[in-house]
This record gives C-alpha cells, structure tokens and sequence, in this order.
C-alpha cells in the first residue's frame, strides 16, 4: 500500500510542476512580448531531462528495487517534501511575473528581488530543489536516486544554471 501512496505522491508532484510550466510558460510570453533576452536555452533541456527523471526514478527505484517504507525516514522526508512546495509558491509569488523556469531578462525592467526568501538567500529557489531532490527520493528510501540527482543538479547548476542567471542580470538588468 506505501508504495502506491508514493507513487500517487510522486505522480502528484509531476502534477504540480506541470502548472508551474503553464505559469512560467505565461510569464515568459509576457516578458518576451516586453523585450525580454533569454539566456541558457543549451542547458534547459538537460534542467528539464533532470527534473522529469528525477520523478521517474523515484517511482522506478521504489518499484523495481523493492524500496521499503521505513517510517523514521519516511515521514519526516514527506514532511521536508511537502515544506518544499510551499517554499516554492512562496517563491513564485515573491517573484511575480520575473519567475519562470527559463532565464529570461527584461532590459531595463529587471530588478534584483529583496522579498520573500529573497531578503537572505540569493537562489532560495535551488536550495529547495536540492533539499527537495533528497527528501522526496527518501520517503519511500530511494537513495539511489536521491545521490544521483544531487550530483547532476549540482553539476547543472553550480556549473550553468546560477552562473547564467548572474550573467543575464549584470548584462541587462
């Protein structure tokens, strides 16, 4: 029965970062019919490949390997899990119409954000993912899965992401 529950979780999760796309797939047309430049459209594609395979192996890991449930570990990484997401609207709504899944700079129209966890941390929304790619592969013990996207997703953006975001606000901004 843990295991249909976590995939549920997991397919619900999937749910949600699809209504993120259609947000972000709004916010992007509006700052594109402003003028706005994206940046990283290379590495988009290999922050989508991540982010999908991330769920994925959640569910096959848990599956196919016969990940058990253990509850000390399950219940307070469901929790991180579910804090996660409510970090991530907090995020959205801190940012408005600038945040989107893809870097995109209004010339002249971006600012630096200073509300929300943007008043003490320069990427909050990275922190949460990273914390997120550990504990959501945790309920259920996939720990397999919870290295390897810390791994890649530190790759991706520690040696992409983050230094094409400060690039695009020091040229445009």
């Amino acid at each position: 029965m843990s295991v249909v529950l976590y995939v549920i979780f997991v397919l619900l999760t999937g749910g949600e970062r699809l209504y993120e796309l259609f947000v972000s797939k709004r916010n992007a047309a509006t700052a594109m019919a402003a003028g706005g430049v994206e940046y990283g459209q290379r590495h988009f594609p290999w922050m989508v490949a991540l982010h999908s395979g991330l769920l994925l192996a959640c569910i096959a890991e848990v599956v196919l390997l016969g990940r058990p449930f253990i509850p000390a570990l399950g219940w307070p990484m469901l929790v991180i899990a579910l804090l996660c997401q409510v970090g991530r609207y907090w995020i959205i709504r801190s940012l408005g119409s600038q945040w989107n899944t893809r870097v995109i700079v209004v010339p002249g129209a971006a600012r630096v954000v200073d509300r929300g966890p943007y008043r003490w941390l320069t990427h909050p929304n990275y922190v949460l993912v990273a914390v997120e790619g550990i504990a959501l592969p945790l309920v259920h013990t996939a720990w397999v899965t919870a290295i390897a996207f810390t791994v890649l997703n530190a790759v991706l953006l520690l040696g992409f992401r983050i230094p094409t975001e400060n690039k695009a606000l020091r040229e445009l901004a």
